[in-house]
């Protein structure tokens, strides 16, 4: 059975007819709401199961909600609560850091780095503060000959009066593996330690107060490449605790 048009309520033959909208139409019905524009399936715009073209179709509007005294009762309400619900969490969280720092290997190589800097800076500032008693310790000792030419001053006149002990703490190197056989000699740049160093990563080398390092080749302002003659290990190594021999 053929079913009715939605516009004329007329039989809707199957060679005009077209189904949209959850209805049947005739092709010459489908037509704009509006302005009885003609339509086809490309241009329509549907709108209440009913077709419009583009001009006429419906816009939606915003509700505007009048400000009764019922609706500002509720919005007092409302944030009163809140502010309930926030002093409750203040109470609970008060004394309490939310800061949360994970050490990680990055955070502890800068770390390592930042000491050294510091032991670096105190050894430099001790060198300093010791400078002047010395100084004053000659002067003492050059007036005492000139004013008694035939006493000679004994050892402990030299030594300083009062020198400013090195609290200083190295720690202990790594224990390093020992070499299976001497090094050759080297024929490039040589330099020794003049402060002992623990390696921070894989790429560095230990060594102690002393030890000569061989095969050395500049990377950088603050650091160096080469070979430990003790240990036979070679890798990075700061520039700053070494001295060229």
């Amino acid at each position: 059975m053929n079913p009715l048009c939605s516009r004329c309520n007329l039989v809707v033959y199957p060679t005009e007819k077209i189904n949209c909208l959850d209805k049947y139409w005739h092709s010459r019905c489908f037509r704009c709401e509006t302005c009885n524009m003609s339509l086809n399936m490309k241009n329509y715009k549907g709108f209440a199961k009913r077709p419009y073209c583009n001009a006429h179709y419906p816009r939606a509007n915003f509700t505007c909600v009048a400000d009764t005294p019922e609706n500002i009762r509720l919005k007092q309400q409302s944030k009163m609560q809140s502010q309930v619900l926030y002093k409750e969490d203040f109470e609970k969280n008060r004394g309490k850091s939310f800061t949360v720092v994970t050490d990680t290997p990055e955070l502890q190589r800068l770390k390592k780095s930042q000491d050294q800097i510091s032991n670096i800076k105190y050894h430099e500032e001790f060198e300093k503060s010791k400078t002047p008693h010395l100084q004053e310790d000659f002067e003492k000792t050059r007036i005492h000959q000139q004013q008694h030419p035939g006493n000679t001053p004994s050892a402990a006149a030299y030594q300083p009066s009062a020198a400013p002990q090195n609290y200083h703490y190295d720690p202990a190197p790594e224990p390093v593996r020992p070499a299976a056989a001497a090094p050759p000699p080297s024929a490039g740049k040589r330099y020794r330690a003049v402060y002992d160093y623990a390696a921070a990563d894989e790429d560095e080398v230990s060594f102690i107060d002393g030890d000569v390092i061989v095969d050395v080749q500049q990377i950088d302002e603050g650091w160096m490449y080469g070979r430990v003659e003790r240990t036979n290990q070679q890798g990075m190594l700061p520039a700053n605790y070494v001295e060229a021999i």
